[in-house]
């Protein structure tokens, strides 16, 4: 039964799937880079990259020296800015003319980013404890679902990691991977796994430009925290998740 398991990690499967008969290979147009929001929703406009003010330069050596997973934090609160900076880099277009090919600040398999990100705000100025929704084409922000005890309903999310609650934000990221499927059929799933693991290190890399530190999660209960973004477990279900907040 282990020999099940590992074979997720080997790419054997390429060599089986028949890729003739992926959706893209018989004519069928993709699906929608951008999971769609609600007509009514809100839409926050977050601070577009060339605009920061505050985000300080970092090499890259020293980010990749200094990244570590960090679960204690202060009780400050992050900017709109930062979190402008965290989202783009994590999700977010390259450039005004990314947006044609979905061109973004991570690899993706195919260039098909089957990931959606939303993020479960504590503190951060300008916004109201909710979680919400990125628009990686126009850089916004959505509300998305506004909960009591917010703090600790991701923490019993996470089997009780209350640094998860105790974080300015956390981020939850989810995968549709009809998005992945559509031109690699059932090759998909590995290189979903792996996207998520691009996206998480770029917010580890960022953080250090802005004072922050994170902790990537992967232990969580499927089944609730699906329910608390509303997914249907199918089509979208949470992938990874990661807690932001500034240290001491």
């Amino acid at each position: 039964m282990i020999d099940y398991y590992r074979d997720f990690l080997k790419d054997s499967i390429r060599k089986k799937v028949d890729f003739s008969l992926t959706a893209q290979s018989r004519g069928i147009e993709p699906p929608p880079v951008q999971k769609s929001s609600k007509p009514i929703a809100i839409k926050i406009d977050l601070i577009k990259p060339g605009e920061w003010k505050t985000i300080h330069k970092v090499s890259v050596e020293k980010a990749i020296a200094s990244r570590k997973s960090r679960r204690h934090y202060s009780k400050e609160t992050l900017n709109l800015e930062e979190l402008s900076f965290l989202l783009w880099a994590t999700q977010g277009m390259r450039d005004k003319r990314a947006v044609k090919y979905n061109f973004r600040t991570v690899p993706s398999a195919g260039c098909r980013h089957a990931l959606e990100s939303y993020v479960a705000i504590f503190r951060v100025e300008g916004l109201s404890k909710a979680i919400y929704h990125y628009l990686p084409e126009s850089h916004q922000l959505v509300e998305y679902v506004e909960c009591e005890n917010l703090e600790k309903l991701i923490s019993r999310a996470t089997f009780g990691q209350t640094f998860v609650g105790k974080s300015a934000v956390t981020f939850i990221w989810t995968t549709i991977p009809e998005r992945m499927e559509w031109r690699y059929g059932k090759a998909s799933y590995k290189v979903i796994a792996l996207d998520a693991g691009h996206v998480c290190q770029n917010l580890y890399l960022a953080c250090e430009a802005i004072g922050a530190g994170t902790c990537a999660v992967a232990a969580y209960d499927q089944e609730f925290i699906d329910n608390v973004l509303e997914l249907d477990t199918e089509s979208e279900f949470v992938i990874y998740m990661a807690s932001v907040g500034k240290i001491g």
